[in-house]
């Protein structure tokens, strides 16, 4: 495959995943429960993307990463799906997509490593952004839009650790993984959805269907055949698009505003995350890792 038709592919599954925010923000579910409606698309999408990609599946084995693999993802799917239904597309997706940055300060409190110079400047960058949003919501918002941003910052620190455990189990089948991983997370909100006892029409259904299909199990197929051409960080760097669309279908189909602090935060997010991918990733390295470009929810 050549590198043009390989970024066409991760292109491709990136814009497909944007379309959370088209799937989340339909008036078709407004008589779910707002506050558990997040949780609710997560077990509906997860079922339909476990289905599409358990044909994929292919050298099954345990290794005890998974744990927290699956304990990750199943906290990412739930958190960020809250957001996205209680407060703006563009807060949530921009919030989520402070993950790297996440796992970089995780990196120097805990594991005690020094922070190099030129991860400085994006790290800023990226949490002034976030001190931007938090700021405003926190006082001028609602209090759903508020709780609303802190799954948001939740959802991305969850993203983060499935960015470390995927990291780690890099040598195993992809389709294994993320076919695991929505599993586990329907196991886990399976009991939610029946405690509630909220079931969906045909409609809905077919909603729900159409969200775990197109908007998850195919982008992850694309994705997988765009990385066996292009290395991970030139597809972070394509990545970039998803946040920058998500809040923009929410914008066109649904009518949704994000405030102008939104807007000023998320440039200082786009900003960090630019040089980290754009800048960073074309300076020679050291011994660090290089960031995966797995799972997204």
């Amino acid at each position: 495959m050549s590198k043009t038709t390989a970024r066409l592919c991760v292109l491709a599954a990136v814009i497909l995943w944007s379309s959370s925010g088209f799937f989340t923000k339909s008036h078709f579910f407004d008589d779910w429960p707002v506050e558990w409606r997040g949780a609710m698309f997560g077990f509906w999408r997860a079922v339909a993307a476990t289905c599409v990609l358990l044909p994929a599946v292919r050298g099954v084995r345990f290794r005890p990463m998974l744990i927290p693999m699956v304990i990750s993802f199943a906290g990412m799917n739930i958190t960020f799906l809250s957001a996205m239904v209680q407060t703006t597309a563009a807060n949530a997706i921009w919030l989520e997509s402070t993950a790297p940055f996440w796992v970089l300060l995780a990196s120097v409190l805990i594991f005690r490593e020094r922070l190099r110079k030129r991860e400085f400047v994006p790290f800023i960058a990226a949490f002034l952004g976030v001190g931007l949003i938090l700021g405003f919501e926190l006082t001028h918002a609602t209090q759903t839009s508020r709780m609303g941003v802190v799954w948001g910052v939740l959802s991305g620190v969850c993203y983060g650790g499935v960015l470390v455990t995927i990291r780690q189990l890099r040598e195993e089948n992809h389709a294994w993984l993320v076919a695991l991983n929505h599993a586990a997370a329907a196991l886990v909100l399976a009991p939610v959805v029946v405690g509630l006892g909220y079931w969906p029409t045909p409609f809905q259904l077919l909603w729900l269907t159409a969200f775990g299909v197109f908007q998850m199990a195919l982008p992850y197929i694309l994705l997988t055949i765009g990385l066996r051409t292009i290395p991970s960080h030139e597809a972070a760097l394509i990545g970039l698009v998803e946040p920058i669309l998500n809040p923009i279908w929410a914008l066109l189909v649904w009518g949704e505003y994000p405030a102008w602090w939104t807007l000023a935060g998320a440039t200082f997010i786009l900003v960090g995350l630019g040089l980290r991918y754009a800048v960073l990733e074309r300076l020679p390295r050291d011994d660090e890792p290089q960031p995966a470009v797995c799972e997204k929810s």
